[in-house]
């Protein structure tokens, strides 16, 4: 018809998910000892997120989170799922994947999946058309430090649903970033001509930290700045292709991790940039995340912004920008699309549930406030962290007081300010009642009305 405006192509989504990245280990956010000149450049052509934090401290449920647009524990995914595991998230869910390839999309993974590595849970059967990566963490192999214990098979490479060349030693494992970059690439040239969703969860960095022989040595930082250099260099070959195929323009770029550094690892762990503890806490140096977004002409350039947002308002923000519809199921994210396009008048996440171990809600947040509950659990401080890939002690025990903080003065949650906020912490404390009426909470002994269950894989 005459006068009709052309429909407009489908953005690509390209979402980078780092694995054990603190806050402060890129050079835009502070990094010393090696810079990360592509991800500084996207952050110059894109937006900076400082308050976005990653669904929950630990590898399985963040990712599960992710995919899902769920609270992981709704899901009934938890902590770092094992070789042995038998379960693995439910093919009843619907992942960003399937959303956006009922649109049309291609997809593909290339990197760490972790959300059940038997093959009626891996990529292949959740939405994704290709897959070539590790089915879980890498130090899940016979080199752990703690083998003895632990029991871990050999580990290999997926190559779709079936098991290619196994990754024996640090040599190996050094091929991880140059072997997923490679596929990443290879599947932009695939699938220029039709929209895509390339989804590249990097494993590193990880522990144990291994880089090509094109970066090893080539920090101050040691091997994690190598590691921290190789991982930017991927992350702008894939930059790179957009380019080279005229796609750049119309394609979304996301960039965070699922959850803070390990810090007892010490020279092989990054920053949390001066937020309190890490990975496997749900204090902020365990869930905020550097996470950066790219879009030109739609996202704005060199801008900053501050309002709360999660990993798991990814799905509903990709569901809307390309016309897919949201899961049948409930979820938790939402959609934060006028907010990514500059209207900062728009505050779509105003609450965020601190969910950890299996189903315990170790704190609730309102706008700055959060409100900590008593709980037993992981700290890095008070211990001397490793050296050279060994671990030093983190505590699992540790008793958390309750507490109040206030996040803009006191990012760094060191000054508890309960006793001088009663009205405060019972607005908090119904925004935590309502969540253990529907997700349930471990810490007091109440089951969620609307948790779903993990799918149930054969028992291994």
């Amino acid at each position: 018809m005459k006068g009709t405006k052309p429909e407009a192509k489908k953005p690509n989504i390209v979402l980078f998910f780092i694995d054990d990245l603190g806050y402060g280990d890129l050079s835009v956010t502070g990094a010393l000892g090696y810079t990360t000149p592509n991800l500084d450049k996207m952050a110059k052509e894109g937006t900076r997120f400082t308050n976005f934090m990653a669904a929950q401290a630990v590898c399985s449920a963040s990712r599960a989170a992710l995919l899902t647009g769920c609270y992981p524990n709704r899901v009934g995914i938890s902590g770092a799922l094992g070789p042995k595991d038998p379960t693995g998230l439910n093919p009843k869910e619907e992942t960003i994947a399937e959303l956006v390839k009922a649109q049309g999309y291609a997809t593909g993974i290339f990197g760490k999946w972790h959300l059940g590595n038997q093959e009626e849970f891996l990529p292949l059967q959740q939405g994704f058309d290709e897959y070539y990566g590790v089915p879980y963490s890498h130090d899940m192999w016979p080199l752990h430090p703690w083998q003895e214990r632990a029991q871990y098979p050999p580990l290999h490479w997926i190559d779709g649903n079936k098991p290619g060349k196994e990754i024996k030693n640090l040599e190996d494992a050094s091929e991880l970033t140059p072997a997923i970059t490679e596929r990443a690439v290879s599947f932009i040239r695939k699938n220029k001509n039709k929209p895509f969703f390339l989804y590249v969860p990097h494993p590193l960095p990880h522990v144990p930290l291994a880089a090509s022989a094109k970066f090893r040595g080539k920090s101050e930082r040691g091997i994690f700045g190598d590691v921290l250099m190789e991982l930017d260099w991927s992350v702008g070959e894939i930059m790179k292709e957009l380019k080279a195929q005229g796609l750049d323009e119309n394609t979304l770029v996301i960039f965070t991790s699922d959850n803070g550094p390990w810090l007892n690892y010490g020279d092989h762990a990054g920053s949390a940039g001066g937020f309190r503890e890490g990975k496997g806490t749900s204090f902020e140096g365990g869930q905020r995340e550097p996470t950066i977004m790219r879009w030109p002409g739609v996202v704005p350039a060199g801008r900053i912004c501050n309002k709360l947002l999660s990993a798991i308002d990814i799905l509903p923000t990709i569901a809307k920008l390309t016309g897919a519809r949201l899961p049948k199921e409930k979820i938790d994210g939402v959609e934060f699309v006028d907010l990514l396009k500059g209207d900062e008048t728009k505050t779509p996440r105003e609450t965020f549930l601190y969910y950890y171990r299996k189903n315990s809600l170790e704190a609730v947040r309102k706008g700055d406030w959060k409100l900590v509950f008593a709980h037993p659990g992981r700290t890095y401080e008070g211990s001397l962290p490793g050296k050279n890939g060994q671990p030093g002690s983190a505590p699992e025990d540790h008793q958390y007081p309750k507490a109040l903080y206030h996040l803009t003065r006191d990012p760094a949650e060191r000054y508890d300010v309960l006793e001088q906020n009663p009205e405060i912490v019972a607005e908090l404390e119904k925004i935590a009642e309502a969540a253990r009426e529907d997700l349930g909470d471990d810490l007091q002994q109440k089951a969620g009305k609307n948790n779903r269950e993990a799918g149930k894989g054969q028992k291994m």
